[in-house]
């Protein structure tokens, strides 16, 4: 006798009730239906802004200590290590050993879009895969060419991107 495989129903979504509500409750909606939007820049996005923005502040001073930067904003140090290493990776920043040292833009800040920052540290911008131009992914269970959450996603891409792509470190300073 062959027993029944038990088949999981996955609630219908009305694609067209959750973007009515992104419009009318922003992304507070969004944040109850679906929780990956809870939180939009991850922490070491959060962090990764924060120490930029300390060095756009002292980049005339010569390098930084990484436990300065930690205690003037508030990152825990080893965080903030990885997250600097990236970044001189990325050939945004450098460092210098030693008495003295520290680290200091490699690249002019003036030419580093916020963009940039949050791809290399955070990844994808866009809200879905589907709608991501670097990280593309197709939903296994949408149809992009009759999808009205795609089609809106597009649109809050794009809008973010026109945002992040002409803001640079330098409109960090506080």
């Amino acid at each position: 006798m062959k027993s029944k495989k038990s088949q999981v129903k996955f609630p219908t979504i009305d694609c067209r009730r959750i973007i009515l509500e992104s419009f009318y409750f922003c992304l507070g909606s969004l944040k109850k239906l679906f929780p990956i939007f809870a939180e939009m820049l991850s922490k070491k996005s959060q962090y990764a802004f924060k120490a930029l923005s300390y060095l756009v502040e002292k980049r005339n001073e010569g390098p930084i200590l990484i436990s300065e930067i930690a205690e003037h904003k508030k990152i825990p140090l080893k965080f903030l290590e990885n997250i600097l290493l990236e970044l001189k990776k990325a050939d945004i920043l450098d460092s210098k050993k030693g008495k003295g040292g520290g680290y200091f833009f490699k690249e002019n800040p003036q030419n580093v879009n916020l963009a940039k920052i949050i791809r290399l540290v955070n990844g994808p911008i866009a809200m879905l895969p589907c709608v991501s131009l670097n990280f593309y992914e197709k939903c296994a269970d949408c149809n992009e060419a009759h999808c009205s959450l795609h089609d809106v996603l597009i649109e809050v891409r794009d809008a973010s991107l026109k945002i992040l792509e002409e803001k640079t470190l330098l409109d960090l300073i506080d």
